[in-house]
């Protein structure tokens, strides 16, 4: 049995099709159903339904042999562009597409605060990434950290900045909030158990060249 860990929203929906690429067809519809395992016209799997900041830990601890997620997630988990924390990387799926970036009130002039070394509050739910970030460039920051509505915390004084996901700019612009630097681009990522692929090398090897092609075929 080889079990693939999928969070509901984008990355489910974009899943699908590489899913059915891959000649496997998941047989109910996570936001209608309860169930929260998921059989597919293949014996041999099935898909879990777990939070998206869940994914890497279900894979990374046995939950689940294979799972998708985003590069935001595997950097806040602890993994990378090429792996760790115990995950193998073998494919960028190329799908929820969007980017990480630093957006502000319209009305802040950031570059002026950063230019004049002035200490920033910043909310999100990004520490790794915001920290990191910020200290390449020599930006001193205290990180707020918050788990959703993150446009709020200017608007409302939380914070003089925050770092988001970004991807038509459409809810910044609602918010009156401009995105100012770029941190990096985003995309899903393929991700596998180490320990399994060593023990069920050539179910899971199957699974990730049918990715592999599906990719390639939609790209």
């Amino acid at each position: 049995m080889i079990t693939l860990a999928l969070s509901k929203g984008r990355i489910f929906e974009e899943t699908v099709p590489l899913l059915r690429g891959a000649g496997i067809e998941v047989l109910d519809d996570p936001e209608r159903s309860r169930k929260l395992i998921l059989a597919t016209n293949r014996p041999e799997v099935r898909v879990v339904i777990v939070r998206a900041t869940d994914v890497p830990t279900y894979v990374q601890y046995g939950g689940a042999d294979v799972g998708v997620t985003g590069l935001d997630t595997l950097i806040e988990h602890g993994a990378d562009w090429g792996g760790g924390a115990g995950l193998y990387q073998p494919l960028d799926l190329g799908i929820a597409k969007c980017r990480v970036s630093v957006a502000v009130r319209a009305d802040f002039d950031y570059a002026s605060a950063v230019r004049q070394g002035s200490r920033l509050r910043v909310a999100t739910k990004y520490v790794n990434i915001a920290r990191e970030f910020f200290a390449a460039k020599g930006v001193h920051v205290d990180l707020i950290k918050l788990y959703g509505s993150m446009e709020l915390a200017p608007l409302t004084g939380l914070a003089d900045a925050i770092v988001d996901l970004v991807s038509t700019g459409n809810t910044l612009k609602a918010n009156q909030l401009v995105e100012v630097e770029r941190i990096m681009d985003i995309s899903s990522r393929l991700v596998v158990n180490q320990a399994a692929l060593k023990l069920k090398q050539q179910a899971i090897r199957s699974v990730i060249d049918a990715f592999a092609a599906a990719t390639k075929a939609t790209a």
